[in-house]
C-alpha cells in the first residue's frame, strides 16, 4: 500500500494567524545604529557631511551638526536614547583650539625609523 502524500497544509498551519499578533518594536541596543531606510534623519546628515568637506574633516568644527544628526536618530528610535552629555557633546569636552599636523617632512620624503643605522635584535636575541 503506498502512502498518498497530500498538497494541502497541515491544519495546525492553516489556523496559524500572524496579522492578529500585535508586535512591539523595543529601540535598538546601544552602539547599534540601523540603517536610516526612509531617509528620515537624511537631510541632517547632509548638512554634517557638507561641513565635515568644508572644514577639511576636522569634526570639532562640525559639532553642532553632529549633535543635531544624533537627536534626529534617537528621536525616531533609529538609536537608542542617550545622553548627548556623555556622548561628548558637553561644554567641558568642547575643543578650544586643534591644530592639524603639518605632514610637512612627509611631503620631503621623511620615513620614521630610516635614520637609524644600527642593526637592532629582536626582544629574544638580547
Amino acid at each position: 500500500v503506498q502512502k498518498q502524500h497530500s498538497n494541502f497544509l497541515p491544519s495546525s498551519i492553516m489556523s496559524m494567524n500572524f496579522s492578529s499578533s500585535k508586535q512591539f518594536v523595543k529601540p535598538p541596543q546601544r552602539g547599534i545604529f540601523p540603517l536610516d531606510h526612509d531617509s528620515e534623519c537624511r537631510p541632517q546628515m547632509q548638512v554634517y557631511l557638507e561641513c565635515l568637506k568644508d572644514s577639511k574633516q576636522q569634526h570639532h568644527k562640525c559639532r553642532d551638526f553632529s549633535k543635531e544628526y544624533l537627536q534626529c536618530r534617537m528621536d525616531r528610535e533609529l538609536m537608542a536614547k542617550e545622553d548627548l552629555n556623555k556622548m561628548g557633546f558637553s561644554s567641558e569636552a568642547r575643543v578650544q583650539s586643534a591644530e592639524e599636523y603639518d605632514k610637512s617632512k612627509e611631503r620631503e620624503g621623511y620615513i620614521a625609523g630610516k635614520h637609524i643605522e644600527r642593526k637592532t635584535k629582536w626582544w629574544f636575541q638580547r
